[in-house]
């Protein structure tokens, strides 16, 4: 018999959902916790190891350098928290307020205010120095019922992300990327066994290191603003890059996204990574295509004022003759007038990143839905749903960082609550909860 999944999920979101009036001014009081719960989970720790292994394959030395000690360094300096005094922050969110780059309700609602919200604590503020409040790999994948809202569920977020972005990029290549004896073009054939094969021989070309690294970097700011508390839960997010209403040069539209977006541009802008690099970083989330320009335009120009940077004299935008930011055209040496087709930077690339971070669509859902699996079960390994602290530390967080929503959720589909229970035994017999 199937579980009435809407009916247990709302039960249990009831009792574990974040506790109220945590202060997220000082670093998440869980996160030493769930640094250790990730570090032993062989999900996080292959996750982990995938992700190095490509990262090594970045051609570009500094990009790989840079991406490599943000990932992987324990001690990485956060660059664009170097040396804020309260002075600076406060300056710094008025400034965005000031140009519609923060609605000031929202700022006010917010745990903390908008100051918390674009700073959140680090180990070290203030210093040259600020480090993570957590290490990268320990860090979940969104807000606490959102995708991959586990230990370590950023990693394997991204391991799947990074899949996808080599994957839509070998597509364009294996259907418009080859020539035949006539110079014309044809569709690559799958092999025999109807595998598929990478096409060396492809004569587009497309940035690979970008392909590579943009997905890393854009939600490199996770363990910023989604720490854990002590109940096992996690920090709220504090959503800017627009007033909501008239973000689309005056006209009506709505570029406010999650905090970890811009942080991780103005990270990207504060270490000097390439240009192109940024722009193309700065699409995850809403390709620049579409109508939807403004939008990237409008996080960026966030970024590079918490950067302390100026976005024109740094190539990420430029001005029309009305004085409106747009972005730069992919390609500089040719005359063509993008900018008056009112296509902007129109890139593969920038798409290839928007598409890769789609697997929310399926992850998201399926965090609510093994939750409630898990509620079900609970109570034969132990637990109760209603002692929230408990019920997260204890059963809820390991048993989604050592196998997954997407994998309970998929296994209740296909061999119901018999199929969950066989992945929880073994998980009690390894004393992983």
């Amino acid at each position: 018999m199937r579980l009435m999944l809407p009916v247990v999920a709302a039960a249990v979101l009831a009792t574990s959902a974040p506790a109220l009036a945590v202060d997220q001014t000082v670093p998440g009081a869980g996160n030493a916790a769930a640094g250790e719960l990730a570090a032993r989970s062989p999900l996080v720790k292959s996750a982990l190891a995938r992700i190095e292994q490509v990262i090594a394959s970045i051609d570009d030395a500094r990009l790989k350098a840079a991406t490599h000690d943000a990932l992987f360094n324990p001690n990485t300096c956060v660059a664009h928290r170097a040396n804020l005094t309260a002075s600076d922050k406060a300056k710094i969110v008025a400034e965005l307020v000031s140009l519609g780059l923060i609605n000031e309700a929202d700022g006010k609602a917010f745990p903390g205010g908008a100051v918390t919200g674009v700073f959140p604590p680090l180990r070290d503020d203030g210093t040259a120095c600020p480090h993570l409040p957590m290490a990268w790999g320990a860090a979940p994948g969104s807000g606490f019922t959102g995708h991959h809202s586990y230990p370590g569920g950023l990693p394997v977020h991204e391991s799947f992300n990074l899949s996808s972005a080599i994957s839509f990029s070998e597509n364009y290549r294996l259907n418009v990327g080859l020539t035949g004896e006539d110079g014309l073009p044809r569709v690559a054939p799958l092999p025999p066994n109807g595998s598929r094969e990478a096409v060396s021989h492809s004569d587009l070309v497309i940035n690979n290191d970008a392909i590579i690294a943009a997905p890393m970097w854009h939600d490199w700011a996770k363990p910023i603003v989604f720490q854990w508390n002590a109940d096992g839960s996690e920090f709220a997010e504090f959503n800017f890059g627009g007033n909501g209403e008239t973000d689309a040069d005056g006209a009506k539209g709505d570029s406010r996204t999650g905090g970890h977006h811009i942080l991780g541009v103005a990270e990207s802008m504060a270490r000097d990574l390439p240009a192109p690099f940024i722009v193309i970083q700065a699409s995850a989330h809403s390709a620049p295509t579409l109508g939807h320009e403004y939008m990237v335009v409008n996080w960026l120009r966030a970024a590079a004022i918490i950067a302390h940077v100026d976005p024109i004299a740094r190539g990420y935008l430029v001005k029309d003759a009305s004085g409106h930011f747009h972005l730069p055209p992919a390609r500089t040496t040719d005359n063509i007038d993008f900018l008056a087709a009112k296509l902007g930077n129109l890139s593969a690339e920038t798409v290839i990143h928007n598409l890769s971070d789609a697997d929310y669509i399926f992850a998201g859902p399926a965090v609510t839905a093994a939750v409630a699996i898990l509620a079900k079960l609970a109570p034969d390994y132990g637990f109760d749903p209603a002692d929230a602290a408990k019920f997260n530390n204890g059963f809820r967080n390991p048993a989604l960082s050592y196998l997954s929503a997407e994998r309970i959720l998929i296994r209740y589909n296909h061999d119901g609550l018999a199929g969950v229970r066989h992945d929880l035994d073994a998980l009690k017999k390894a004393k992983a909860i």
